[in-house]
């Protein structure tokens, strides 16, 4: 095993669970999770700290996730949730699910990392039924000129080391050339965001067009 294939498949789940942890990304969960509804397919699972903050109105959680390290420390939290939990991928741009057949798509601090975006957002319109919704907290590009040429010089660091977040993506943007109409709760540096190449947030809600 290498030492980036280590980083990536024991380190880095470890240390996005605990950087996201309620205390921090809590809010963001609830704004997020909080109207989903149906069957919800989570693209990026990781450790399932969304679990607690889905609604009753949710009555299966699909789950996306390529690490088995997070897959691994979910488990509790799966048990403590009560609600069904399936494990159905690795890959949010290959989903082995039919047309139409989820209610709503999550994705919290996914998108910047999935190697593939472009694709996996045309997957996630693939499977949603009807009247369904795309609904996401991330962070993006800033629409801060400097900030922006800050994260762009960036990126071809921050990369490798972090397995393969992009801060240079404009998330908004390419839900928009995915074929989605975006409606933004927030679109701007959280509060007291010091590290501003990583404070661009971005979340609402994905519906296709």
């Amino acid at each position: 095993m290498g030492v980036l294939h280590w980083w990536d498949e024991q380190v880095l789940p470890r240390l996005v669970d605990a950087v996201l942890a309620d205390a921090t990304a809590g809010p963001w969960r609830t704004t997020v999770c909080g109207g989903a509804t149906g069957e919800v397919l989570e693209i990026g699972f990781a450790s399932g700290r969304n679990l607690p903050f889905y609604p009753p109105t949710v009555t299966r959680v699909l789950a996306v996730e390529p690490a088995d390290v997070a897959w691994g420390r979910a488990q509790p939290r799966v048990t403590a949730s009560g609600m069904p939990v399936e494990r159905v991928g690795l890959d949010g741009a290959s989903l082995p699910l039919p047309d139409a057949s989820v209610d709503t798509v999550v994705s919290t601090w996914t998108l910047c990392t999935v190697p593939e975006v472009e694709q996996a957002l045309t997957e996630a319109r693939r499977v949603l039924r009807p009247g369904g919704a795309l609904r996401f907290v991330e962070h993006s590009l800033a629409q801060v000129g400097a900030v922006a040429g800050v994260q762009r010089r960036i990126q071809p660091v921050w990369g490798p080391v972090s397995g393969g977040c992009h801060v240079d993506r404009d998330i908004a943007g390419l839900m928009r050339e995915a074929g989605y109409r975006v409606e933004l709760t927030h679109d701007g540096f959280i509060q007291g965001g010091a590290a501003k190449p990583w404070s661009w947030f971005v979340t609402g809600v994905a519906v296709p067009a």
